[in-house]
Formats: structure tokens, C-alpha cells, sequence
């Protein structure tokens, strides 16, 4: 029988991907737990239709991601941060702060998109933070922690 997924289904195929299956298995479990439908002449017409919708909508979020990305590019982030004698930060410098810092600059990122290596910084100087505004996009800024 063939089939249109819902959704993921391991060992099977991903989402709104067309398999065949046997019958009782689509029957019996995929089609009553809502991961599948048959896949008849009209479905599989609406399912086409809904692929080209999403992925009109899908290329004009991208576009914007990658609009973005560019006006990030010469974004440069000064942190400032409590430190020792030593030249160590009092705590850390997380993407909280780096969210914060870029939120001021005009650009409103969720700190959850952004990556830095070692996760934390304890020491000042420059770094490199990584967001990710798309699947496909993402932008590399630089930053700065100095002394408050």
C-alpha cells in the first residue's frame, strides 16, 4: 500500500515522503496513529500542492535569514564584564550577554541561536560567536570583552 507520512517515522522515511508499505501495517498501525494517510490520486495531488506552498513560504524565510546574515557581518560586540587583577571575568560571559549586546545594537536574536565555543568565556579579549538564523544560514559575529 502506499502511503503519505505525517511524520517522521524511524526505519520508514521522513516526513512527506511517499513509501510503500504492507497493508496491515499501514492499516492496523500508521494510518489509526496519525502518521500516515493513503496516498490516493487526490492526495497525493494535495500533497504536491502543499510541497510547493511550504517551499515558496520556506525560500522567502530564507531570504530574509540571509538578509540578516549580511547585516550582521561587520557587527562588531564590546562586552564589558567585572575582572581580577589577572585578567579573569567574575563569572562568565554567556549568550545572554551577547544577546543582550546585540539586542541594543538593533538586532533582535533569540539567544538560543547563538553558539559560542567553549560554551563560556572566563578571560577577556576577542571571540567569535556563531548564529544560526536558518537551517541552511548562519552568521559569524565578532566580540570583545573588556573591562567595566
Amino acid at each position: 500500500m502506499e502511503i503519505i507520512l505525517k511524520q517522521d517515522v524511524p526505519n520508514l522515511g521522513q516526513r512527506d515522503d511517499i513509501v510503500n508499505v504492507k497493508n496491515g501495517y499501514a492499516i492496523n498501525y500508521l494510518i489509526p496513529k496519525g502518521l500516515a494517510l493513503q496516498a490516493t490520486a487526490s492526495a497525493k495531488k494535495t500533497h504536491l500542492e502543499n510541497l510547493k506552498q511550504r517551499e515558496h513560504k520556506e525560500e522567502s524565510v530564507r531570504a530574509e535569514a540571509r538578509e540578516l546574515a549580511a547585516s550582521l557581518e561587520g557587527v562588531n560586540l564590546v562586552i564589558g564584564a567585572k575582572l581580577s587583577t589577572s585578567g579573569k571575568i567574575f563569572g562568565s560571559v554567556n549568550t545572554i550577554q551577547i544577546g543582550e549586546a546585540l539586542t541594543q545594537k538593533g538586532f533582535d536574536i533569540d539567544r538560543k541561536k547563538i553558539t559560542i565555543e567553549g560554551d563560556q568565556i572566563k578571560e577577556a579579549g576577542k571571540y567569535k560567536a556563531k548564529i544560526k538564523l536558518h537551517r541552511d544560514v548562519t552568521a559569524e559575529i565578532d566580540f570583545e570583552i573588556v573591562a567595566e
